[in-house]
């Protein structure tokens, strides 16, 4: 087998008539190519190592991680045998699948893994924002609201039985004195939440 030397001008030429192709791809990309490619878990793994990534990285590094993360572990602490069970499939399958569909960027002789300008495309998919990973702060937001609401919820039925019971303090208040603190009291939150 003869190699060929390739100059740096005949690699932007290269790169220029890719980009145009990808362009052209691009626009008629189908959905479900997209979903038949995301449907497996470590094709979703390998996109979610690589969008943390800049320039190529070592195919085994994707694989280490990923084997990591289905194991829900660190990749120091990985066996030779679950590090083994995800490079073969990897290897073998879902990275070719990736490259193919232009992706990445997989030099199978090589080991080395590269993600493509089309992968911030499919990250919408996998709903991420492709710059940062804004979901587990909205999810720890949430559930911050969710417990300041369900504190006002508990502290109004306290308010609530008190006055049914007659206790000191919130005796004195009428019915409607309870309803207007209980809707003001919700009232408050709910403009916290929107104005933060």
């Amino acid at each position: 087998m003869k190699s060929t030397y390739i100059s740096s001008e005949e690699q932007g030429e290269r790169d220029e008539n890719n980009e145009g192709e990808l362009e052209s791809e691009d626009d008629t990309f189908p959905k479900d190519e997209i979903f038949h490619l995301l449907q497996n878990e470590r094709r979703r793994l390998v996109l979610e190592y690589l969008r943390h990534t800049e320039g190529p990285v070592r195919m085994r590094d994707v694989a280490e991680q990923v084997a990591a993360w289905e194991h829900e572990t660190t990749v120091e602490e990985l066996t030779s045998t679950q590090r083994q069970r995800v490079y073969i499939p990897l290897y073998q399958s879902h990275l070719s699948k990736l490259d193919k569909a232009g992706i990445i960027d997989y030099q199978q002789n090589r080991g080395i893994v590269e993600r493509k300008p089309l992968a911030d495309k499919v990250d919408r998919y996998l709903q991420v924002d492709p710059v940062t990973d804004s979901e587990s702060d909205d999810d720890v937001e949430a559930t911050n609201w969710d417990d300041s609401y369900i504190g006002a919820t508990v502290l109004c039925y306290v308010i609530l039985l008190g006055a049914v019971f007659e206790m000191p303090i919130v005796s004195f208040f009428s019915g409607i004195g309870l309803s207007a603190l209980i809707l003001l009291m919700f009232t408050v939150l709910t403009v916290r939440r929107f104005f933060k």
